[in-house]
């Protein structure tokens, strides 16, 4: 299992989920891709994406303005 970072700081949506999903093509099912992003509307965005997708959000939090999110790769 291997952790790839993304930062998609300074990006509106819908680019965040966009270049979430781009990374997570190149991930094997059960690696961890962890986000950064600053834009509000990713709070809901992340996990409606992973709702859809079957990727597991394992974890969102805020610090300040930046968002943190933690997705588990699923089998596509």
């Amino acid at each position: 299992m291997k952790t790839q970072t993304l930062d998609t700081s300074g990006l509106k949506c819908p680019l965040p989920v966009l270049r979430a999903r781009k990374a997570l093509q190149g991930l094997a099912v059960g690696d961890i891709l962890e986000i950064t992003a600053t834009d509000p509307a990713a709070a809901s965005d992340f996990p409606a994406f992973c709702a859809a997708t079957g990727h597991r959000l394992i974890e969102q939090r805020q610090d300040g303005s930046v968002w943190l999110f933690r997705i588990e790769c699923a089998a596509r």
